[in-house]
């Protein structure tokens, strides 16, 4: 059974992507209401890093259920918030102690904004070009991912900044490290011409961009950028809501690189389908938040907040964090080998199971066209997947932590018959 659009009901302000007519989930599986099965290679974008309906997780939500749906957190104290920050600082570095929660990435990100501004008494935050950091007024004024986000809300938040990104285009030769260079000295020109230190707050970036293109700057780049801040006191804040709880093969993207921020902003995989995101720095810097000034009605809810705590169990428990890395560095390699077959393929590249396969049109124009007849192709032969970028050029790889290669190389089978049936090579 499928479906191409919602009912005249529904805003259709939200696209359909697949015609699938969803029933339940079970692992890195979908059924629809036909019973046909469909492999999930989107994780709901980065979410259901544990697979679908984890048993574990389920019969905690279930457990919860029953005792409280919702306890508000300015008027209650509940153990489960204290746990769920103490599991967490196990995972962390020391610097990183104290959190806030709330429900969405966009959120998080708009507690961030907040947090320095009152910290640091300035006004204004510099952003990278291609990062994604959610669709709300003050979370969108910092996403430069693709216009569309943007258009018909302008004027968005003032105080904002964008700095260039060392998006490396490996297939035209480009010199990374001088590439990397030219950003970070743009960047320094943009402290002396545009927002002074004086003025500037913080510099927000994901480690990895994700609507961006799942492009993995250097980390010359990253520290460059911590080396910036640290001369001119300016908060770093890290975007890990698609990159955290192992999605890269680390817990967090920001290990890959070697620096850590002053603020983490996290959500998606933190409690495997159930709405709850947050913020961490060092407790320093959250008591200079005035009481009061920031909170919210629905966050940190009762069910998220057992879902999130039986999650970090499982990442632990099933060595989820190291499969990432495992079956990633397969899928990866795999994945290469059809670059090496198929031209229009320009570049595999990513971390763990954050996997992205960047497509060009035969007069070097971005594969926006390709792309999507590929992810279409695919989707017919069962395999869900997305694409990204500024042009949707590039097909991401996002399964959930749990894939197994048996199952990565049924992904791959469909990838590789719906590359020849696309591109006219059978």
């Amino acid at each position: 059974m499928s479906v191409n659009q919602y009912s005249d009901s529904i805003s259709q302000v939200w696209p359909l992507f697949t015609n699938i007519d969803v029933d339940y989930g079970e692992n890195i599986h979908l059924y629809d209401r036909t019973g046909k099965k469909f492999i999930d290679f989107t994780s709901g974008i980065g979410v259901t890093n544990t697979g679908h309906c984890h048993p574990r997780i389920v019969n905690a939500i279930k457990v919860q259920s029953e005792k409280l749906l919702h306890g508000q957190t300015t008027i209650l104290y509940n153990s489960m918030l204290d746990e769920l920050s103490h599991s967490l600082q196990k995972v962390l570095p020391e610097k990183l102690n104290c959190f806030f929660f709330s429900n969405s990435g966009s959120e998080a990100v708009e507690s961030a904004i907040k947090l320095v501004r009152h910290a640091t008494g300035k006004p204004n935050i510099i952003c990278f070009q291609g990062g994604y950091h959610g669709r709300s007024i003050g979370a969108l004024s910092l996403t430069t991912a693709k216009s569309v986000y943007r258009s018909g809300y302008q004027p968005l938040m003032p105080g904002v900044f964008v700095s260039p990104h060392p998006y490396f285009k490996q297939y035209t030769e480009e010199d990374n490290e001088k590439r990397t260079r030219q950003c970070l000295e743009e960047l320094k020109h943009l402290l002396n011409t545009q927002s002074s230190p004086s003025e500037t707050a913080a510099m927000i970036i994901e480690p990895v961009l994700g609507e961006g293109g799942y492009i993995s700057p250097s980390e010359s780049f990253i520290k460059g950028i911590r080396e910036i801040c640290d001369k001119h006191d300016i908060l770093l804040i890290f975007d890990e809501i698609q990159t955290g709880f192992g999605r890269t093969g680390k817990y967090f993207a920001f290990e890959h690189f070697g620096v850590i921020p002053d603020i983490l902003v996290i959500a998606k995989g933190i409690a495997s389908g159930l709405p709850l995101s947050g913020i961490v720095a060092n407790k320093k810097l959250m008591d200079k938040w005035i009481p009061g000034s920031h909170g919210g009605t629905y966050g940190p809810n009762p069910l998220s907040m057992a879902a999130a705590i039986e999650t970090l169990k499982v990442l632990e428990e099933e060595d989820l964090i190291n499969n990432s890395m495992h079956m990633g560095n397969y899928l990866l390699a795999e994945l290469q080998k059809l670059k090496n077959e198929y031209p229009e393929i320009v570049d595999v590249r990513g971390k763990g199971l954050m996997i992205g396969c960047e497509f060009v049109a035969e007069n070097g124009d971005p594969g926006t066209f390709i792309a999507e007849k590929v992810r279409k192709s695919c989707l017919s032969k069962g395999l869900i997947l997305l694409t990204c970028g500024p042009y949707n050029q590039v097909i991401r790889w996002i399964p959930p932590l749990t894939i197994e290669k048996s199952e990565i190389d049924k992904a791959l089978t469909i990838f590789d018959s719906a590359l020849k049936n696309s591109l006219g090579r059978e």
